[in-house]
């Protein structure tokens, strides 16, 4: 006998939501710090073991980062992440067919306060992903910094994300397979502080290595958008040449992270508070751009194909802004 559950009212649904979105946010400012307080603090209990058991598989595993991670299907399935997909909500949107026999590099932009597209779309299965693209592994990069940190590192490769070196990208685009796609935020931590609502600048004028990782390895360049990723936050002002924004560049130049210092709402009132702004997240995934493999490029062969992806993306960006309401003036800066 089949048993079906009853809908969950609207007022439950947007609490779970809501949660699922408080907890990416405890994630992304705390989980760190609780991760490296935890494994000490066992070191200091009768649980010892448990650390310098997991300090032992650490070492063992210590390069699963740069092979392509360990994902866990279970973890990418969660409905935490269906919840925190409905809160906004997040869209993936196809534009043309990916040849499963074929591996491929995804540039994502923009990069946002929190990557919150990015991380919903390749690192969990609640738009879909595997469906809209069969037979498509998605692999999405992130700081190796954050693969340095005791269990925070296995959460991260159990949703399928790798470190953000060289190395991790030739492996996933290696594979003779085929049907892997390494999703790669191209403006990275500086793009964020620029993150702001209307905001259509692009830190990619002079970001050129990942052009030439692609024709290294001969591998099709892919356009993302995520229109509403900058809507999410407002930030405290930072223009160039002011104090905040020195202080931000040096501390991310020491640490490499980048520390916006955002706000939205709270999550019992909607005046102030770290709880994103409930807006509309649409990915559109572009068409491939074809790339001749070589091994050692020369500066202009690698300017050539990074000229057409700008126009590829700025063409990407024209054609599908008056659907997501952005204003018929507005175009895409590249600094």
């Amino acid at each position: 006998m089949k048993i079906e559950f009853a809908p969950l009212s609207l007022p439950l649904q947007r609490r779970l939501q809501t949660a699922a979105v408080v907890q990416w946010v405890f994630s992304f400012l705390c989980l760190a710090q609780c991760c490296t307080a935890a494994f000490i603090g066992l070191l200091f209990t009768r649980f010892w073991l448990l650390s310098v058991l997991y300090a032992a598989l650490w070492f063992v595993d210590r390069e699963a980062p740069l092979r392509g991670g360990r994902r866990i299907h279970m973890v990418r399935n969660s409905a935490v992440w269906r919840h925190m997909r409905d809160f906004f909500p997040i869209t993936l949107v196809k534009t043309a067919e990916l040849d499963p026999r074929q591996n491929y590099l995804v540039g994502f932009h923009p990069h946002g306060v929190l990557a919150v597209g990015a991380f919903i779309n390749f690192g969990t299965e609640a738009t879909g992903f595997s469906t809209i693209f069969p037979g498509i592994t998605p692999h999405l990069m992130m700081l190796s910094l954050w693969f340095r940190v005791p269990f925070l590192r296995d959460y991260l490769m159990s949703g399928g994300l790798v470190s953000s070196d060289k190395e991790s990208a030739y492996h996933v685009l290696q594979r003779p397979e085929g049907g892997n796609l390494l999703a790669i935020i191209v403006g990275g931590a500086q793009e964020a502080l620029d993150a702001r609502p209307g905001s259509c600048t692009l830190l990619l004028k002079n970001r050129k290595g990942f052009v030439r990782v692609a024709i290294e390895q001969g591998t099709p360049l892919v356009p993302a958008f995520s229109f509403g990723e900058n809507e999410l936050f407002d930030q405290v002002s930072n223009p160039k040449g002011s104090w905040l924004r020195w202080i931000q560049h040096r501390l991310q130049q020491i640490m490499g992270i980048s520390l916006p210092l955002f706000h939205a709402r709270g999550i019992f009132q909607y005046s102030f508070g770290l709880v994103p702004y409930r807006r509309p997240i649409n990915t559109v995934i572009g068409k491939p751009i074809p790339v001749l493999k070589k091994h050692k490029p020369t500066e202009e062969e690698v300017d050539r194909v990074h000229q057409k992806y700008l126009e590829e993306l700025s063409k990407l960006f024209e054609e599908h802004k008056a659907k997501y309401n952005i204003p018929e003036d507005s175009h895409l800066e590249f600094i």
